[in-house]
């Protein structure tokens, strides 16, 4: 059932906010899961990352700004890397993670994610071209997407990229034609396989079960089929092994038990048709992190532990070698190493049904820095950045400035009942999904990516300006 658009006091009746959220005993304290890990709050009471105050960082580079902690980001980047191929390192030499590019990609993190041993995955022209320029090596560049172009296919080729997952019977033809037309032997690909476990997640962002744009179902033997039309292009197609994704914002390994089991039975029923042994397994990414309390999310070599029990005992009941090992986080790398910064403009307090009222806090941007609570009903945290108080705690909504009713960006936190126009105010684990799906709606330039580090804060992605709007206009 879709949430109504103006929240839970409406579509259930609440007039005390989910039942996860409680009132806090410090409306100033900071939940150290939802922050990059170098955040703290200064004697004088405003937030700090990488020592630098944020109250500095709104006067050079303005708000509403995105704030990216790089040492956070590049740690949770290795611990994945490190956790990963330290864990499979004695079942299949090792893993390999893919960054997914989809989450938030710009040239700075492109080589970041290169210097601490990643590969990097990518779904468009648009984010090779990306990766092109940071100088990663097309060996290390993984090629995803439900419908890629001729021109997409042609710009993967022409840089030697380490894999394709195919995603459909015309793209086998599509990507085997491309290859024999620029003469390219060998292109390295994998085939997407729609498993059929039902993700508990979103169902936009469940990508697993049957009813769904991606992948060759196992069903009906569209898979099966996918791996024979493949293996009809010897001298065009290398066949690398299967890949399979089931969604994001998964926060255990169950779910990866099934998919494991039903992707290596067709592994096995392609060693023993054909006569070959697949040298590699995709998993896939969706790893889960804590937007708010109410999420408990694994460490990334918990993740690996669990999955490389699950892996290594379905291989050695179907008795085939262990394949080589990909994951490819995104938001979980990406997510928590950023907060939104924004300023308040405008407070006010809204009478509802009987003797309820909420208070609405409006800040200067909206929808269009962050989609995700009007695309997924996605919650998230918030908290007065300039300051702290000593006044009570009030139930209060953070919107945007967006003529949208459905221009909600923290549907319900506890702020201090004396917050005010001009009060900085962010909004943690903002780096996955936030810039890259921001738009200029309402013609809102879009903020910029400011990555703090111990040389100081530099912004890797500058703000948009309305100059930058006229000048797609050709009249």
């Amino acid at each position: 059932m879709r949430a109504h658009e103006a929240g839970a006091l409406h579509a259930e009746g609440r007039q005390h906010g989910p039942s996860w959220l409680s009132p806090p005993q410090d409306v100033n304290a900071l939940v150290p899961a939802l922050w990059p890990r170098s955040v703290r709050r200064s004697q004088a009471g405003a937030l700090t990352v990488g020592g630098l105050d944020v109250r500095d960082l709104a006067g050079e580079f303005g708000t509403p700004a995105y704030i990216l902690d790089e040492d956070d980001f590049r740690a949770r980047a290795r611990e994945f890397q490190q956790g990963f191929d330290e864990v499979f390192r004695d079942l299949c030499g090792g893993a390999d993670v893919y960054y997914a590019g989809k989450a938030f990609l710009c040239t700075a993190v492109a080589r970041w994610i290169h210097q601490e041993g990643l590969h990097l995955d990518v779904c468009s022209e648009g984010e090779l071209a990306v990766a092109i320029r940071a100088g990663l090596p097309g060996s290390l560049i993984g090629v995803h997407g439900n419908n890629k172009s001729v021109s997409e296919i042609e710009a993967a080729l022409g840089h030697g990229v380490g894999r394709i997952v195919v995603d459909s019977f015309e793209e086998i033809t599509r990507v085997a034609s491309a290859a024999e037309r620029l003469g390219v032997a060998g292109v390295p690909v994998m085939v997407r396989v729609t498993v059929g476990v039902e993700a508990h997640t979103h169902e936009y962002i469940a990508t697993a079960h049957e009813d769904q744009k991606f992948g060759f179902s196992l069903a009906g033997g569209q898979a099966a089929e996918a791996v024979r039309r493949i293996l009809d292009h010897p001298a065009q197609l290398t066949l690398l092994g299967l890949h399979s994704h089931i969604g994001s914002q998964i926060f255990d390994t169950a779910g990866f038990e099934v998919a494991t089991r039903r992707v290596l039975g067709l592994h096995l029923e392609v060693a023993r048709e054909h006569g070959i042994q697949l040298p590699e397994l995709d998993l896939g990414g969706g790893f889960g992190i804590a937007y708010t309390t109410q999420h408990d999310p694994m460490s990334p070599r918990e993740l690996a532990s669990g999955m490389a029990v699950i892996v290594e005992r379905e291989c050695r009941a179907e008795g085939v070698p262990v394949p080589r090992i990909s994951v490819e986080p995104g938001r979980a790398i990406a997510g928590p190493s950023t907060f939104t910064l924004y300023e308040v403009g405008t407070v006010k307090e809204v009478l509802l049904d009987g003797d309820a009222a909420r208070t609405y806090v409006a800040v200067d941007g909206g929808m269009s820095d962050n989609i995700r609570p009007a695309l997924y009903d996605a919650d998230f945290s918030c908290t007065i950045a300039s300051r702290v108080s000593q006044a009570p705690a009030v139930l209060a909504r953070v919107v945007g400035k967006h003529c949208e009713s459905g221009d909600i960006l923290v549907k319900d936190e506890f702020l201090p009942s004396d917050v005010r126009a001009g009060d900085l105010l962010a909004v943690p684990v903002t780096g996955a999904y936030c810039r890259s799906l921001s738009s200029q709606y309402n013609h809102m330039p879009r903020p910029p990516v400011v990555a703090v580090s111990g040389a100081g804060a530099r912004a890797i992605v500058r703000r948009e300006t309305i100059e930058d709007l006229l000048a797609l206009d050709l009249e």
